[in-house]
């Protein structure tokens, strides 16, 4: 299916480039009997209904231009905002992501903890710095990249 993907994404990106908008994921999955293409946009602000509808429409006819059509069999396109907790996919996610909250799980326990909430304070190539808050105190501490299974935003309560 990753064909199917990049050859979705090409056209994709620049429709959303046009818009100003920001293509965070686009994914095409089978759930039970159904395939769907599921398009992700983002923009500073968040994104509305209007603007998924205006990028649904023009995806829609942009693929159905395409012969041979990349997707041949029935699916249902999706476009949505990726959400309050949207996901943090790759190096410029993480780099945007310095100073909100933030959710880290990881491949195997850290100090007996399967995932950490807390404010993404620093990210490097090896390293991110997460200040937690243990109880009534707060502590920076420093979690090896190779170690984050998933990284996705928070909401903090």
């Amino acid at each position: 299916m990753s064909r199917i993907v990049e050859e979705v994404r090409a056209v994709v990106q620049p429709i959303v480039d046009e818009q100003n908008f920001e293509l965070v994921d686009l994914e095409f999955v089978k759930e039970g009997k159904n395939w769907f293409l599921r398009i992700y946009i983002d923009k500073p602000g968040g994104i509305d209904i209007e603007e998924c509808a205006l990028i649904s429409e023009k995806v829609s006819d942009a693929l159905d231009a395409i012969d041979p059509d990349p997707i041949p069999q029935a699916y249902f396109l999706e476009v949505s905002s990726p959400g309050a907790e949207r996901p943090l996919k790759n190096e410029a996610d993480m780099q945007n992501a310095i100073g909100q909250y933030v959710h880290l799980s990881f491949y195997k326990a850290i100090d007996g903890e399967k995932f950490y909430e807390g404010i993404l304070k620093e990210v490097t190539d090896e390293k991110v710095v997460l200040t937690i808050r243990i109880k009534t105190r707060t502590k920076d501490i420093e979690i090896q990249r190779n170690q984050i299974a998933n990284a996705r935003l928070a909401i903090q309560f």
